[in-house]
């Protein structure tokens, strides 16, 4: 029996950063730490969730019109380097990141902001760079070339 057709990632991103949020809202509560000015912290949260949720509508859409899903629990069926894809290898992943950022801006959640350095390694290690070596496998030096002229986040 071979490998299956995905890229073995250790959970769907979006539950990633979901569970991120909310360690980053529970560190928040003992003892919150704000930073901005609350209507600056609302304002400014917001405005990165709504470019999080442009990017990822963008992404998504691209994805689509490629003929390929953006699940990593379904097996990839197209290499997509058009929309945001041509500045990011991950848009999707950068969208999340965005908007974790966001919340934990409007929350006022300075511990929440320090995670995302914890979230990021996660999101290399079980997601990204498994994503890698399974685009690798399956495009070859279509991805390859991709890989050289396109950066990992931005």
């Amino acid at each position: 029996m071979g490998k299956p057709d995905t890229a073995g990632v250790v959970a769907p991103p979006p539950l990633i950063y979901l569970a991120a949020v909310v360690v980053g809202l529970v560190l928040r509560r003992p003892a919150p730490t704000p930073f901005l000015p609350r209507a600056l912290g609302d304002e400014l949260g917001i405005a990165v969730i709504v470019i999080a949720v442009a990017l990822a509508l963008w992404g998504v859409r691209e994805m689509r019109r490629a003929g390929t899903s953006e699940s990593t629990a379904v097996p990839t069926s197209a290499l997509v380097t058009t929309g945001p894809f041509r500045f990011s290898r991950n848009p999707l992943y950068v969208s999340l990141t965005l908007c974790y950022l966001g919340i934990m801006i409007a929350a006022q959640a300075l511990w929440g902001l320090a995670l995302v350095l914890v979230l990021l390694l996660v999101m290399r290690r079980g997601v990204i760079d498994r994503e890698e070596r399974y685009m690798q496998r399956k495009f070859g030096a279509d991805y390859l070339r991709y890989k050289e002229r396109v950066r990992r986040w931005m």
